[in-house]
């Protein structure tokens, strides 16, 4: 380990929940679970980093001049206790918190999140990881750390426009090959995604869904892990599941019924409740239904 490092000392913050919980982290970086080394490209650079103790009292170290690109990425500056006040309204949520505490919410670059998402959609994480990897090797810049290959960095739009959509077929894209196509093409001409930066998240979801194979998950997904914007809510089939059986008896809802009561209930974390509930039902699958938490 390099004399350079230096530590970051943090609470509530734990590394394996953070990587396991179906991120873009968790889709294009790297964790040796034995070593507890975190690498994963960032811009024309990669970023290693070191973990160690556990989420009471987490210790990061790192080069000093990657502290604020990892801070900023896992969102170490984030009130935790704060945010699990906010978001445990009932013993369900409370238990969830218990169990994958120190869980964070990841920020990631507009574009590489986008295609990650996109990748997602009736996908599951081994899947969407290895075509994510596959695509980042394929097409991706090399990069070079004192003359030797560091990895690669992510494929901007413009790179991937060149791209045809039978080579993102030959990546395991199967259908979204046509979307990445597509989506490449949209972002190059005709949508700016650093222009959304500091938007309202209204704005962004809005503007997110004109993008080809982008509808109201994937731009929520995008809102959340793209632009940090806590209030979104993604709803997928799981969440859906979820969220019926916890507080609606089993019933079925409308999407947009659930949003409705997601922001209600969570408020301004919302994202962050979200990301807890997703992780449990995905974990825990369907045992779920045996739980009913009174609204």
């Amino acid at each position: 380990m390099s004399a350079r490092l230096r530590e970051i000392r943090v609470r509530d913050f734990d590394i394996k929940h953070t990587f396991e919980s179906a991120q873009p982290l968790t889709f294009y970086a790297d964790y040796d679970y034995a070593d507890g080394v975190l690498t994963y490209p960032c811009g024309k650079g990669m970023i290693t980093a070191f973990f160690s103790g556990d989420s009471k009292n987490c210790s990061i170290s790192a080069e000093p001049e990657a502290h604020a690109e990892i801070a900023h990425r896992l969102r170490l500056d984030d009130n935790m206790q704060r945010i699990y006040r906010s978001i445990g309204t009932d013993r369900f949520v409370r238990a969830t918190i218990g169990k994958y505490r120190g869980m964070r919410l990841t920020l990631n670059e507009p574009w590489v999140t986008t295609v990650c998402f996109i990748i997602s959609q009736f996908n599951n994480v081994k899947r969407i990881t290895m075509i994510t990897h596959n695509i980042l090797n394929t097409f991706g810049t090399p990069i070079t750390y004192e003359g030797v290959s560091a990895g690669k960095a992510f494929p901007s739009c413009e790179e991937l426009l060149k791209v045809p959509e039978k080579k993102f077929g030959e990546c395991g894209a199967g259908f979204r090959a046509k979307y990445l196509v597509q989506a490449a093409d949209f972002c190059a001409h005709n949508l700016d995604l650093e222009k959304l930066e500091g938007r309202s998240y209204c704005s962004i979801k809005e503007q997110l869904m004109e993008i080809p194979g982008v509808g109201d998950k994937v731009a929520d997904c995008i809102a959340l892990m793209g632009y940090g914007k806590l209030e979104a809510f993604p709803i997928d089939v799981w969440v859906k599941r979820t969220l019926e059986n916890l507080y609606f008896r089993g019933n079925a809802k409308k999407i947009s019924d659930l949003h409705e009561f997601a922001e209600e209930k969570f408020g301004r974390y919302a994202g962050y409740a979200q990301q807890y509930l997703f992780h449990s039902s995905r974990i825990n699958k369907d045992r779920l239904s045996k739980h009913f938490v009174q609204r």
